[in-house]
């Protein structure tokens, strides 16, 4: 090989290498070649565009991002670094077509090259919808949209907690609707809502919402409205991220998705308890109107109070027309005057005639009687009263202590009659004419009396027989 640039090659290779004349290359490591081919690729191509689809796609612990970009006839590997990879506004995925931004360079450690990728993104609309398509399916598929899952929106909220910028016309827009309908306490949780960390800012911002405990520091609201206005999809998009759907899927606070306009569909809207148009109309199907609220209280007031007075009205209607069908109370009562003047009428004939017969009886009776028949009835009865009054006399028990006798009687007043019975009490009680002396049954018995004198013959004597 005459031609060859390589001194020796003419030469038949030696055992031990050997350095011949002219030869001025001195043998390099494997680091140093690597090395220098590093510097090479780097400093000619420091800076490409790589469109291509995203294979392999893995998120290591350390946050760094490794995938491969092909096509039909070639594949390159890349690496994204973790700080660089927190600034991606989509989640990157196998099968998706995307430009990525960076510079190449080489990995002694397996002979091969890379490209760090500093900025990545969809290529094109198309690319962006198809990622968007198969996200819907997947989360469908799990899920998340499905109606069984979605919470009744309260009918009057107390608290509201909104999502959204704190800067704009969203947050103006909604607290003026809520103003006009019906004024409630609102919570503003601010969150970027589009460009890098705009997805991880609105889903901490539900999970936090959500996380509240009811009665703590912090109300709680009772319903959540996730806004923004209005722009492409590529504004749009952190609506459209996994952790945003999640988190408001999980969300136990019913949600109000309400991002952009009427023409705008985002993952967050299929995730959410109730899609509004526009953020005004979240606010409005929030909340209702507090004057419509009141004429309502108005009319159901009005109406409760025809309703319990419209059966009065017909009961006085129908009483009114049941009434005039009555007979007149004189009607009724005429036979029942009549019969009563006829009785008294017969009363008094009676009384009339009753009277006359008594008074004739009385002058019958007053004709048989004489005053001296009264008089000796008069007698007669005196007589035989006092007879019972001398007798009432003779048979008191007390006479005879008069001449000297003792009645003697127990505790209880009852008269003893014989010796045994007054042994048997405990006390007696001894009744002289003038006056009482107690005694026990034990005592020795008084001495006998003398034998009274004979009395004359008379009233006594017969008092004595009776005793």
């Amino acid at each position: 090989m005459p031609n060859s640039p390589y001194p020796d090659d003419d030469q038949p290779a030696g055992l031990v290498a050997k350095e011949g004349p002219g030869d001025n290359a001195a043998a390099l490591s494997v680091s140093e070649i690597s090395a220098a081919l590093k510097r090479v690729v780097e400093d000619q191509f420091w800076f490409v565009r790589v469109r291509g689809e995203i294979s392999g796609f893995k998120r290591a612990a350390s946050g760094h991002l490794y995938l491969g970009l092909k096509d039909e006839n070639a594949r390159l590997d890349a690496v994204m670094w973790r700080g660089t990879a927190g600034r991606l506004n989509f989640q990157p995925e196998d099968g998706l077509e995307v430009i990525a931004t960076g510079k190449l360079t080489t990995y002694p450690g397996r002979s091969n090259y890379q490209l760090v990728i500093e900025r990545m993104e969809v290529a094109g609309a198309g690319a962006l919808l198809a990622l968007l398509a198969k996200t819907k399916a997947r989360l469908e598929a799990e899920g998340l949209f499905s109606p069984a899952r979605k919470q009744p929106i309260p009918f009057l909220p107390r608290v509201i907690g909104v999502v959204t910028s704190p800067t704009g016309a969203v947050i103006r827009d909604i607290l003026h609707r809520l103003a006009d309908r019906f004024p409630v306490q609102v919570l503003v949780w601010p969150v970027l809502v589009q460009g890098p960390g705009a997805a991880a800012q609105v889903a901490a911002a539900v999970r936090g919402f959500s996380a509240l405990a009811p009665g703590g520091p912090v109300p709680r609201p009772d319903t959540l409205i996730v806004a923004r206005g209005g722009g492409s999809i590529e504004d749009l998009w952190g609506f459209n991220e996994e952790e945003v759907v999640r988190a408001i899927a999980d969300c136990t606070i019913p949600v109000i998705s309400a991002v952009g306009h009427e023409t705008d569909t985002t993952l967050a809207d299929f995730a959410a308890d109730l899609r509004a148009p526009t953020p005004s109309a979240a606010a409005e199907q929030a909340v209702p109107v507090r004057s419509e609220l009141l004429n309502q209280l108005a009319e159901l007031g009005l109406r409760k109070r025809r309703a319990v007075q419209r059966p009065l009205q017909l009961g006085r209607e129908r009483l009114a027309a049941r009434a005039e069908r009555l007979p007149k109370p004189q009607a009724l009562l005429s036979p029942y005057a009549q019969r009563l003047d006829g009785e008294a009428e017969r009363l008094r004939r009676a009384l009339t005639d009753r009277t006359q017969l008594a008074r004739g009886e009385l002058q019958r009776s007053a004709g048989r009687l004489s005053l001296p028949l009264v008089t000796a009835r008069i007698d007669q009865a005196a007589g035989r009263l006092e007879g019972l009054a001398r007798l009432f006399t003779s048979l008191d028990p007390d006479r005879v202590l008069q001449r000297g006798y003792v009645r003697v009687t127990n505790a209880a007043g009852a008269t003893l009659v014989d010796r045994a019975t007054a042994a048997q009490e405990t006390a007696l009680l001894l009744h002289f004419r003038d006056g009482q002396l107690a005694a026990a049954p034990g005592e020795a018995p008084p001495r006998a009396p003398s034998k009274p004198k004979a009395a004359p013959l008379g009233a006594s004597d017969a008092q004595g027989k009776l005793l």
